[in-house]
């Protein structure tokens, strides 16, 4: 491993088939938007208060760290899934669950009341979209559109959220409807799919596809396809540097560059596209 000259770009993987790239997929939250951000803080206490309610259940901090653990696993995927495991998770310990569905809500509604003031402040012009985004960000998808990629935004979150959120930070132009998010219909939608639906429908070969991501499910599935991977190991809270936890599932996962943000955007660009004048 090493990094680019005088920039905190790491490459994992150097024998990367660079310039070939003519479509690009980009997580969301934590990828390019931080509205979201405490997401984290939200679940797992709602998930550990389910399961603190069952008869055989450990200690609480016990609960924290197996809820920390399969939330973080899952993370990149649709919330469902996340709800699906804790429906488990109650029934293991002899409780009754409820319906993932009632869960996926129950959390989206508490979700809401952390971050809806942020949302309105965007609306209202209270606050900057880029003070919400990843740094660099918008950087980085101007310099892509600049050169006619095509850029697909594909989401865990509920699609109707994601384009509302999209919109709050005026990034749709740059994806069109090319947003693809979460359906209660779960099985009729995952990042998977739309990966296999950006190929087939371009006749891609793997490596003019290049997917951006902060989470395991993006990079694993665009890795499989043959893709470029960049992993985003941004540090939602501080907007600054690595974090190390997100750097290390980002690598298990097969990202071939780590990146903390988009600030350094002009040498990442030069680097994916080697031999622009």
């Amino acid at each position: 491993m090493s990094h680019l000259p005088n920039t905190h770009i790491e490459i994992i993987n150097p024998h990367l088939e660079r310039g070939r790239i003519c479509h690009a997929l980009f997580d969301f939250d934590g990828t390019l938007s931080l509205i979201r951000e405490g997401w984290q803080g939200v679940m797992i206490p709602m998930m550990v208060e389910a399961l603190l309610d069952t008869p055989h259940h450990e200690s609480e901090a016990e609960l924290t760290r197996v809820v920390t653990d399969f939330v973080a696993r899952l993370t990149g995927k649709q919330t469902i899934y996340q709800m699906i495991q804790l429906a488990e998770e109650v029934e293991r310990r002899g409780g009754v669950p409820r319906d993932p569905l009632d869960y996926k809500h129950e959390y989206l509604r508490r979700l809401w009341a952390h971050i809806q003031g942020r949302v309105a402040d965007l609306k209202a012009g209270r606050r900057s979209p880029d003070d919400l985004m990843v740094p660099g960000a918008r950087d980085m998808l101007d310099a892509l559109r600049a050169r006619g990629v095509a850029c697909y935004l594909a989401s865990g979150t509920d699609h109707p959220y994601v384009l509302d959120e999209a919109d709050a930070l005026g990034l749709t132009p740059y994806f069109g409807d090319h947003v693809y998010g979460a359906l209660d219909d779960y099985q009729n939608f995952s990042k998977r799919m739309v990966i296999e639906r950006i190929l087939r429908e371009n006749s891609l070969a793997g490596p003019e596809l290049v997917a951006f991501g902060d989470g395991f499910v993006e990079i694993e599935d665009t890795k499989a396809a043959g893709g470029i991977t960049v992993g985003v190991a941004s540090n939602e809270a501080t907007r600054r540097g690595i974090d190390a936890w997100k750097r290390r599932r980002l690598i298990q996962a097969g990202a071939d560059l780590i990146i903390p943000d988009f600030r350094e955007h002009e040498a990442l660009i030069a680097y994916l596209f080697p031999g622009e004048d």
